[in-house]
């Protein structure tokens, strides 16, 4: 057993490491995260940490910095002797460059592991990756948690579960829709998407029947909300009544809000795994996650099984 558990939070999700904290009982590390006039990113612990088991919240969203940060926080860890050092991010960044689907392009997700392992992180933990098998670019302990029962609960709450099915906005996404499907015990439905260039997505067709029901669509993020709000649109046209969405990673980027705010999407449901600079949104609604990463740190500590918590 480690001599004492320390959490340190970066700058890129103060508030969720805040309900982490919380939720453990535990101060956060006292420590000096500034930059420097010219961008310069800085990082001083100001209290011993040698020997300690050392959790470093910070989710790698744009901009880079949050990466960077990251990647100062563990090295200065590692060179002020933390026995080992977790890093827990909320949301990788990144992770959508997982292959190479095309000459002369970079499998960034791969990039940012080997990063995070060079920079001397000992274990990962973090929270719905967009392609699962980024866990295999790691050569380090790897923890992969899910959102979807939290989000599930909340859902249960709008009371719209008795004449429901979930919808997949694109192929990719079956394996989540119909997880969210089972546990909802309703039927499934998929939007098959062709895609003509990044970020801008087409809706070709409805595979399964919406008409007279209520919708759920589901993904890992809602970036431009192109996928999503173009997935409802159909879903509306083929008779679907009303049409709900729910992502754990809401980036809201560029016209987001306002597409989503124009669309036939009644209510977003959201995870606080990010913290962005989109415009305030009516129709989000966040749930916190603090409590399942609470929970996953203390069982990590305590050398516990993290599966178990998802053993439904």
């Amino acid at each position: 057993m480690f001599k004492t558990i320390k959490i340190f939070a970066g700058r890129s999700n103060r508030p969720l490491s805040e309900k982490i904290a919380q939720h453990l009982s535990l101060p956060i590390c006292k420590a000096e995260v500034r930059s420097f006039s010219d961008g310069e990113i800085t990082v001083h612990y100001n209290e011993s940490i040698r020997g300690s088991d050392l959790f470093i919240i910070q989710s790698t969203n744009s901009p880079a910095e949050n990466l960077l940060e990251l990647l100062i926080l563990i090295d200065a860890a590692k060179r002020a002797s933390a026995s080992r050092i977790t890093a827990v991010i909320p949301y990788y960044g990144y992770a959508r460059q997982d292959r190479k689907d095309q000459p002369r392009v970079s499998i960034t997700a791969k990039l940012i592991a080997n990063l995070i392992t060079t920079a001397g992180a000992d274990r990962m933990l973090t929270m719905d990756l967009h392609a699962p098998q980024i866990q295999g670019f790691f050569d380090i302990p790897f923890d992969h948690l899910y959102s979807a029962g939290i989000l599930i609960d909340h859902v249960k709450t709008l009371s719209i579960t008795d004449n429901l099915v979930v919808a997949s906005p694109d192929v990719g996404g079956v394996k989540l829709a119909r997880a969210y499907a089972k546990r909802l015990e309703c039927d499934l439905v998929i939007c098959d998407k062709r895609r003509p260039r990044a970020n801008e997505a087409e809706i070709m067709n409805i595979i399964g029947d919406v008409k007279g029901k209520n919708v759920l669509l589901v993904d890992d993020m809602i970036d431009t909300g192109g996928t999503m709000v173009g997935a409802a649109n159909a879903l509306k046209q083929h008779g679907a009544l009303r049409i709900f969405a729910a992502c754990t990673h809401p980036i809201l980027s560029g016209e987001a809000v306002k597409r989503i705010e124009n669309s036939v999407i009644e209510k977003v449901i959201a995870t606080d795994s990010v913290v962005t600079t989109h415009a305030p949104m009516e129709k989000l609604e966040i749930v916190s996650v603090s409590g399942l990463f609470a929970e996953a740190i203390k069982r990590i500590y305590d050398d516990s099984s993290i599966s178990s918590l998802f053993d439904d």
